[in-house]
């Protein structure tokens, strides 16, 4: 649990910023009581709980300029299942910037922090030259994630999207297990792939710390979001040491613990996207991959009462 103690340090040690002048509310047309603007065929393929992406050439794939991306399809999926157009979509880790492209593409308003400079300038450059008369807006800020509610007024969120980093489980060297042994030294194996060794940075602590840091973050973003707003996070799972560590659990825990209700788990079916895969755990140890899927997990602001 996030002590009244620790919210009350975090806000007195913040420095003020002005509120972004942002649109958040719908430009659309739809019926007040629709939570998207999807027809009814449309809205049938997300009802399946297994869901599959492909990359496209816009898509950042580069690890040397960032770890862990998912594709734009998957950011689109979830911006038009849980928003109308003109509404506000936020990542507080944004990283390479895709929930923004995704906003853009949808015409959503969004916005965008993270703690690394290169992180915020590559999301800015993947973002296309706004018009002023453009009806929407998406902004990047450099900030930590426990500052945002400075940057937002309360109940303005229509979606919370985000891959946070994973603990400290990328803080250490690539061994690629699950590459067949021709394919492991990839230019990749060896290297720490992290985002950043800044003290702020959640990519360097253990899952117990980590769990106590998405705590005190996302109860500082609930009063952001309006009413029934989803927040969906996505995280794997991962293999360390013989033992699987249960990211999502950390992550439900920890939202749970503030006040989300936890309303659907996804799955993101990865296998067509993985290739040449290797033999990993035979012949006596079964370990399910983690490059084969990961979650989504959806969970939303409860309706007051």
């Amino acid at each position: 649990m996030v002590s009244e103690l620790q919210q009350e340090t975090t806000t007195a040690t913040r420095s003020s910023y002005a509120p972004l002048e942002i649109g958040t509310e719908r430009i659309c047309s739809c019926p007040r009581q629709h939570i998207n603007c999807l027809t009814a065929k449309e809205w049938i393929t997300s009802q399946l709980g297994v869901w599959k992406f492909s990359y496209e050439s816009r898509d950042v794939r580069n690890k040397s300029l960032h770890p862990a991306t998912y594709p734009i399809s998957l950011a689109r999926q979830c911006i038009s299942l849980f928003t109308h157009e003109g509404e506000l979509v936020l990542d507080p880790f944004v990283g390479s910037g895709t929930t923004l492209v995704a906003a853009r593409d949808l015409n959503r308003n969004g916005v965008g922090f993270d703690l690394k400079p290169d992180y915020v300038e590559l999301s800015e450059s993947r973002l296309e030259v706004q018009e002023a008369g453009d009806p929407v807006r998406q902004l990047t800020r450099c900030a930590d994630a426990r500052e945002i509610p400075d940057y937002l007024p309360a109940e303005s969120v229509s979606l919370l999207l985000t891959s946070p980093p994973y603990a400290n489980l990328l803080n250490r060297p690539r061994r690629n297990k699950s590459r067949r042994s021709d394919q492991r030294d990839n230019g990749q194996l060896g290297k720490v792939e992290q985002y950043s060794q800044d003290s702020r940075d959640l990519g360097i602590l253990t899952l117990e710390q980590y769990q106590e840091a998405m705590a005190e973050i996302f109860a500082g973003l609930l009063p952001l979001m309006k009413e029934k707003a989803h927040c969906v996070i996505n995280v794997p799972d991962m293999w360390w040491q013989n033992q699987r560590i249960t990211i999502h659990m950390s992550v439900v825990d920890a939202l749970r613990e503030v006040g989300y209700e936890l309303r659907n788990v996804i799955i993101w079916d990865r296998t067509n996207i993985v290739n040449r895969v290797g033999i990993f755990g035979w012949p006596s140890n079964y370990i399910t991959m983690g490059t084969t899927f990961e979650y989504l997990l959806d969970f939303w602001k409860p309706p007051a009462g």
